[in-house]
């Protein structure tokens, strides 16, 4: 799109008038001089101060008599119908002359400079004349960028670990690039394709992908800048940008962010017109293009449960298409194109780094290589080490380190004992992962130490042993300050909380419990793809159901907190040794751990799982 040249004269003009209307405003002020009552021109005149009078229709002028007092300066005053004022005056020798009825220019030129500007900017502003694309009555253009098909320069092959969504979306390209392969059967091009899928798994990257292949123009835009405060403005961007597209076509329409256009209609307590009429327009349009033109309609969204029923059937957006969060060889495709610029010490280290960044998306891993590659580069290397995409992953996970906050020698042993006992209850319990490293570091807003575990493999489905098993290691660190301090601090804060939220799930969520049977009792029900956390609003249920839940979770928080301290208590002097370690180093890796616990006498075996509860 070629960029339109400022035009410094629409701004200059109405500056000029302006100007020119205060200076022709101080003229006038300046001429007429000085304007009091009439009572007071009378008192002037009986004083003689007067030199001469001009006497109109409506007002008496003159000037002073030049003096200390009254240096020659004009006077003005409302004329009031007095006979004796003119004998007054040859009583005093002033001088008198009479004024013809006059149009008054002055009031005139200033109304005409006032009209004229607010005229021209009706005429620039709102029209929009001169290039002015901003202008009030082009409110209803769309806003989307237009992107020509020599300027999307993103192919399939610049995205990665999300080969399932390629694979749908490369049946688009081929709809756009030879729709008669497909009309000859009958078939119909797809109106609309709608990516759904977490925050920063790549849809919009995606989307742009399909045109660069396709090589078709790409209208984009987002969701949100449909709706404004006036009222038909969205509907009538609606319009506008199929209409432009239909004149470009074939040719793909993004809207990224559906969500903020197309939620359901008369949801909640509040509708908002504005969008529902816009939404209404979008559905219209998508019924109404032929789909032999060639116009697609891609959206990207993290929350298709709240859109509206009638943009997902078929017909509109005919395809769903899901970008989820890639596996392991998914992450290391990732690793391997956002580090082609990044010379490696090892390309091996991606292999490593793949498996310790379980759970991340496509623009958490690419903040991970830079990170890394910032970092080598802070430190004056030639090339990235396992050490900086280590590093780079530790700060992705708990923050930048905090060096200079102070501990004191109490509060380093207690985060020592408190990180360990995370670490020895997780060694013990092999479904929650390998160690990775321990450290009494301070990283970012609040942790005063961590400890970094990473899963063997990705785990799509966890039973109810590795779940409790998760509480567990979440409750090691409060254990571990109980067995050797024996009382307990603020510090095991977090970890409660989130093991309050695996219990509650387990008990509202997933029906693993007995007591309550099979029952699910959660209706806040969230995001598949947001993590949002269980809802901690009540359901429909009753008070008498509500303390059995609350009872429930109860249980399997004390059932978890007596197997984590026998557990502990079994090996406390291995904890005890640990700690003296770690407070000297500051930081223990895996397998340095892992040889303090094997040492003679300390040898760390799984627990035994616990026991049958509910049977009992």
């Amino acid at each position: 799109m070629k960029k339109e040249k400022p035009l410094w004269w629409r701004w200059a003009l109405p500056v000029l008038l302006l100007v020119s209307f205060i200076g022709l405003q101080q003229w006038v002020r300046w001429r007429q001089g000085t304007t009091f009552s009439y009572s007071e021109f009378r008192e002037a005149v009986a004083q003689g101060r007067v030199s001469s009078v001009r006497i109109s229709a409506s007002h008496v002028e003159g000037r002073f008599k030049d003096g200390p007092e009254d240096p020659g300066r004009g006077f003005s005053a409302l004329r009031v119908d007095d006979p004796d004022l003119l004998r007054e005056l040859r009583a005093q020798g002033v001088k008198v002359s009479g004024a013809l009825p006059e149009l008054p220019w002055t009031t005139l030129a200033v109304s005409v400079l006032m009209v004229g500007g607010i005229a021209y900017l009706l005429l620039t502003r709102v029209s929009g004349v001169g290039g002015a694309a901003e202008g009030y009555l082009s409110a209803g253009r769309s806003r989307a960028k237009i992107y020509a098909e020599h300027d999307v320069t993103v192919g399939f092959a610049d995205v990665a670990g999300v080969d399932e969504a390629k694979e749908d979306l490369a049946e688009v390209v081929s709809f756009l690039q030879t729709p008669e392969q497909f009309r000859r059967l009958g078939g119909k091009l797809p109106k609309g394709v709608l990516l759904v899928g977490p925050p920063g798994t790549g849809k919009t990257l995606l989307a742009r992908a399909v045109a660069g292949e396709a090589k078709v123009p790409f209208f984009s835009l987002s969701g949100s800048e449909f709706v404004e405060m006036f009222v038909g403005v969205g509907a009538a961007r609606v319009r506008d940008l199929f209409q432009q597209a239909r004149a470009q076509a074939p040719c793909i329409i993004f809207i990224d962010e559906l969500d903020a256009l197309g939620r359901a209609r008369n949801a909640g307590p509040m509708g908002h017109e504005e969008r529902e009429q816009t939404l209404n327009q979008l559905l219209v349009e998508m019924d109404g293009f032929d789909p032999r033109i060639g116009v697609i309609l891609m959206a990207a969204t993290n929350r298709p449960e709240i859109l509206d029923p009638a943009l997902l059937r078929a017909g509109r957006f005919d395809r769903q298409v899901l970008v989820d969060r890639p596996d392991r060889s998914g992450r290391l495709d990732i690793l391997k194109l956002h580090a082609r610029s990044v010379p490696l010490e090892d390309a091996g280290d991606l292999e490593r780094l793949a498996g310790m960044t379980v759970g991340m998306v496509g623009a958490d891993l690419a903040n991970v290589i830079n990170e890394a590659a910032l970092r080598a580069s802070r430190h004056g290397q030639n090339t990235v080490t396992r050490a900086d995409l280590e590093e780079a992953v530790e700060r992705a996970v708990a923050g930048l380190q905090k060096r200079h906050r102070v501990l004191s020698a109490q509060e380093r042993e207690r985060v020592a004992y408190h990180e360990l006992g995370h670490a020895l209850v997780g060694m013990a319990l092999s479904s929650v992962g390998v160690v990775q490293k321990v450290s009494i570091v301070p990283r970012g807003t609040a942790a005063l130490g961590y400890t970094l575990q990473v899963p063997t493999e990705d785990r799509f489905l966890m039973t109810r042993r590795e779940l409790e098993d998760k509480i567990a290691t979440l409750l090691g660190g409060r254990v571990a300050e109980e067995l050797i301090f024996q009382e307990v601090s603020t510090g095991a804060h977090d970890d409660l909380l989130r093991a309050t939220d695996i219990a509650r799930s387990m008990v509202v969520s997933y029906g693993m419990t007995e007591v309550l049977g099979l029952a699910t009792f959660d209706e806040g029900r969230g995001s598949a793809f947001l993590e949002s956390g269980p809802s901690r609003t009540r359901g429909n249920y009753s008070e008498g159901l509500a303390r059995r839940i609350d009872d429930e979770v109860g249980n399997i928080l004390k059932g978890q907190h007596a197997r984590v301290r026998e557990l502990l208590g079994k090996r406390e002097q291995v904890l005890r040794r640990a700690a003296h370690t770690l407070l000297q180093k500051e930081t223990l890796s895996g397998e340095e751990l892992t040889a303090l616990v094997a040492a003679p006498g300390s040898s760390i075996t799984p627990a035994p799982p616990p026991p049958n509860r509910d049977a009992a």
